[in-house]
């Protein structure tokens, strides 16, 4: 939380005039989870944010289809007295957010999908998480299986693999097929795969977009690609980006 409000604080952020847009993983990347999304949530419309995977991992916590895992730091939100609050404002958040020619995502895309199958198959994930009787569904979209990224896949199937696409992707073959385990540099990738956005012909390439996830690739600023996992969790740095000139601003984080 404290380099958050060092990065605001660097960047003169006013709530009344500008946005901040939040690449996912609000939750479980320090110690202060709660304090994190209390803060986020009360921006209101000054603050855009998509779904993480450390995001989803939460909402199954909170629908106890999953146990804490060893480095969770989300008992504190579990705990806290409006828990109910923040994590229906939280499953309310999209997977991807896409406005004035910028699209922002958690994780990545397979290279087949089209900017508008991906909003398609994402607005299918996110109405599923919007429902009374989300906690239904909650593991299918959440538990990651080995699947193909075939047009024939069940509705469950394709719940899953869109999740898991949009949170988790980091490398995937030029097929398409995604590794959802690698979490290395790139080049410690299996044989065979690549990182998403470095699949020749992509349907998304002319698509300008922002992501995280990936603090082993650090940050990236290509015409259409924006890697902004600065590795604050592991001590490095926080970083955002202005959109209206692309100048990244950044602070230092300690672990």
């Amino acid at each position: 939380m404290g380099a958050l409000h060092r990065l605001l604080d660097h960047i003169k952020f006013d709530q009344a005039h500008d946005r901040l847009w939040f690449v996912g993983d609000l939750v479980n990347r320090g110690p202060q989870s709660l304090e994190v999304l209390r803060f986020v949530k009360q921006l209101g419309p000054s603050a855009v944010t998509v779904l993480g995977n450390h995001d989803i991992h939460l909402l199954a916590l909170w629908s106890q289809i999953v146990q804490p895992g060893r480095k969770d730091t989300l008992q504190p939100i579990l705990a806290a007295s409006d828990a109910d609050e923040l994590l229906h404002w939280l499953r309310f958040r999209p997977l991807i957010h896409a406005e004035d020619g910028f699209v922002m995502i958690h994780a990545g895309m397979l290279p087949s999908w089209s900017l508008s199958q991906a909003l398609a198959l994402a607005r299918e994930v996110e109405e599923a998480l919007q429902r009374d009787n989300f906690q239904e569904m909650l593991p299918v979209i959440y538990f990651r299986k080995a699947l193909d990224s075939s047009a024939n896949l069940s509705t469950e199937d394709r719940l899953g693999l869109t999740t898991n696409v949009l949170t988790r992707l980091r490398v995937c073959t030029q097929e398409g097929e995604p590794d959802f385990s690698f979490k290395g540099p790139p080049i410690e990738a299996p044989p065979g795969y690549f990182p998403w956005f470095q699949i020749p012909n992509r349907a998304t390439q002319h698509d300008t977009i922002i992501f995280g996830h990936w603090s082993a690739l650090g940050i990236v600023q290509e015409n259409h690609i924006v890697a902004l996992d600065g590795g604050c969790v592991w001590g490095r740095e926080l970083v955002t980006m202005r959109l209206e000139d692309r100048q990244l601003l950044r602070v230092p984080c300690s672990t």
